[in-house]
């Protein structure tokens, strides 16, 4: 799959990519240094530079550090999502007492979005109507519900649904890869081409890289058969990497080896059998600054 029936003999291309793996002592030092208690939100400046400052020493930047403080939010919400729906008709009791949603989420430590849908959850609501109210929250929610539920979304960067900032940056990433393989000569498929062939054929995308090699690659010495891009830090982490791994299995099934490059690097614990961990250190990403 994925491979057109007429395209040019594969080259032989072999190169060595330095990386600058985070050592696993690190990440999990800095795990307690990210992390804030009963704050789910994009921080503010302050916050930001306390974070940069307090890894400094610890030889992390600030954007590895807020990318690890992402994956062990998601982690955290995750794994305490029953724990927190376990508080449901507390949260409700306290919120139709006079209590906001931001200040249950500080007390309780649970993303703002999760213990709204739990509030409503517990007045017994069902799925799909939470689901039409937080849509259309003007039309179908009170004037305090919907004014609450606005706030907690602007507070809570785990269940965020803007992703508009984060897919472009994530496509200038996927350039910068791309303008990478072509100074090295290297012939490859795009995720776009791929997707439109797997709709056609298919009636849907099943596995789409974002490149597809269609040279014989070896990076390392390793075989790369294809590479995908992430425009964030590769933590260690135990749900941020059992994601990773569930979809990467699916293009080592269907292509055998390959390699994913994280923007921000990788803790050298992240290790998926079959899939080589780069970084962006022998990347031009100037045009990532560019506005």
């Amino acid at each position: 799959m994925g491979f057109p029936d007429e395209f040019e003999p594969p080259n032989e291309v072999s190169t060595q990519w330095n990386t600058k793996p985070v050592k696993q002592r690190t990440e999990r030092q800095a795990c307690d240094l990210v992390m804030i208690p009963g704050e789910w939100g994009f921080l503010d400046d302050e916050a930001v530079d306390g974070i940069g400052e307090r890894l400094e020493k610890h030889n992390m930047s600030v954007d590895q550090g807020l990318s690890l403080r992402k994956a062990l939010m998601q982690e955290k919400a995750v794994y305490g999502h029953y724990k927190m729906m376990n508080k449901s008709n507390t949260f409700l009791k306290r919120y139709e007492n006079g209590e906001s949603v931001l200040q249950l989420s500080r007390r309780f430590d649970f993303p703002p979005v999760a213990i709204f849908r739990a509030i409503l959850t517990a007045r017994g609501w069902s799925k799909v109507k939470i689901r039409d109210s937080l849509r259309a929250p003007d039309k179908r929610l009170t004037k305090r519900d919907a004014d609450e539920f606005r706030e907690a979304e602007e507070k809570d960067r785990v269940t965020n649904v803007d992703q508009g900032e984060t897919a472009v940056r994530a496509d200038l990433f996927e350039v910068v890869l791309g303008n990478y393989l072509d100074t090295l000569g290297i012939k490859y498929r795009r995720q776009e081409e791929l997707l439109k062939e797997q709709q056609k054929e298919h009636g849907r995308p099943l596995n789409t890289p974002d490149f597809l090699i269609m040279d014989d690659l070896k990076i390392n010495g390793k075989s790369v058969a294809w590479i995908d891009a992430k425009n964030f830090y590769g933590a260690n982490v135990s749900f941020a990497k059992k994601k990773t791994k569930k979809q990467m299995n699916r293009y080592i099934d269907e292509w055998g080896a390959g390699a994913i490059v994280y923007r921000h690097g990788f803790c050298e614990g992240m290790k998926i059998p079959g899939v080589l961990m780069l970084d962006e250190t022998p990347l031009d990403i100037t045009i990532m600054y560019d506005e």
